[in-house]
């Protein structure tokens, strides 16, 4: 670009020919491409809501079907270990708002003597048994404001269960729970079980 003598500027050969009315023109489709594109961009994320929401859908209600594979034998499972237990409650919440306590446990299992939380997964991962051991604690704290001296024993139940993280939990003093063909096994903590 130039500035001639009389003060007016001369543009590149590349730009001869451009005329106000043409720039204009450009900017116009620009502008109308870039609206086109937000459009498409705002369909896009509406779908990937639409997508996000129904996968979450679909995870809540196999996690729903992986609880019920479980949950009816657990009583049952528990029992051929010794401990009689005569009472199975699923989705049971716990809560003191005076201790800021808050614990959901997918199936608690009880008797006069001790009481044993189950959590269900369908994949279980380290950072589910890390959690359940901070579940485990919080009971305990909920049972002792409420006088409960009973043993508190966990357990972790998962469809898939890869092995270092079977290992972990069996290393925390969990009960091991998994799929095996048609049945649910038991797999016992090496040594005695972790009572909280």
């Amino acid at each position: 670009m130039e500035i001639q003598q009389n003060g007016s500027i001369a543009l590149p050969p590349e730009y001869a020919g451009l005329s106000f009315e043409k720039v204009w023109a450009m900017f116009q489709e620009t502008d109308r491409r870039f609206q086109e594109t937000d459009r498409k961009f705002q369909e896009t994320d509406k779908k990937f809501k639409e997508n996000q929401k129904m996968m979450s859908d679909l995870g809540r209600k196999f996690g729903k079907i992986i609880e019920h594979m479980f949950i009816p034998n657990l009583k049952e499972k528990f029992n051929a270990l010794g401990y009689e237990f005569e009472k199975s409650s699923p989705n049971v919440l716990i809560e003191s708002r005076e201790h800021k306590l808050y614990a959901e446990v997918d199936v608690l299992l009880e008797n006069g003597g001790c009481a044993l939380a189950v959590e269900v997964k369908t994949q279980a991962n380290i950072d589910d048994v890390r959690e359940h051991v901070r579940r485990m604690e919080k009971l305990r704290r909920y049972f002792d404001l409420h006088g409960d001296r009973r043993d508190l024993y966990g357990a972790v139940a998962a469809a898939i269960f890869p092995g270092n993280v079977l290992d972990f939990a069996l290393r925390q003093g969990f009960y091991v729970v998994r799929q095996s063909g048609d049945n649910v096994s038991v797999e016992e903590p090496k040594g005695r079980p972790k009572a909280w």
